[in-house]
């Protein structure tokens, strides 16, 4: 198992991926049939979801990264299908298909601090709405305040349009802004 196929039906070699095989319809189409929390939240909610939250809390120009920062679980998620290879290989490649993905959309390989403080607010707001309650205290949530608003869970297909219309609307404005 060294590659996978892609929703667009593009062959993604995992143990060397190109940049040229990253698209945002795969991207989109994988991220919002992941269920965050890996199925343990109430109901279905999507990475793609969780994604396009991040991104509406950080300022602009990291929006784009905000929306793929979790890009390579449409990826890497397959592989949590043969635990052994995971454990091992997680990490080599998490930042080899990150780089790509980099590379790819002309981002930082370095991921803004204000996309992880807004996904850890996302989380503290998904724990509260989407998880079971748990009086347990998670250390890396102590001091983030949840979101006011309430997350209400989007189906895969309403995931899928809006981060893929989010993600092409961010493309578009980084082009533009790069062509200035």
């Amino acid at each position: 198992m060294s590659e996978i196929l892609t929703s667009t039906g593009k062959r993604f070699e995992l143990f060397k991926p190109d940049s040229i095989m990253i698209e945002p319809h795969d991207i989109s189409h994988a991220l919002a049939h992941l269920c965050h929390f890996d199925g343990r939240a109430r109901e279905f909610y999507s990475v793609a979801q969780h994604s396009c939250i991040v991104a509406t809390m950080v300022p602009e120009e990291h929006r784009l990264a905000a929306l793929l920062y979790a890009a390579t679980d449409a990826y890497v998620a397959v592989i949590n299908e043969h635990p052994k290879i995971w454990m091992f290989l997680q990490q080599r490649f998490e930042d080899v298909i990150w780089q790509r993905i980099c590379e790819r959309f002309s981002l930082s390989h370095e991921t803004p601090e204000c996309v992880y403080e807004a996904s850890l607010v996302t989380m503290a707001t998904e724990y509260r709405d989407l998880m079971p309650a748990d009086p347990a205290i998670r250390e890396f949530l102590v001091g983030i305040e949840p979101s006011a608003e309430t997350i209400r869970p989007w189906s895969p297909n309403e995931a899928q349009h809006t981060y893929q219309q989010r993600l092409m609307d961010q493309l578009t404005v980084e082009h533009r802004r790069k062509a200035a």
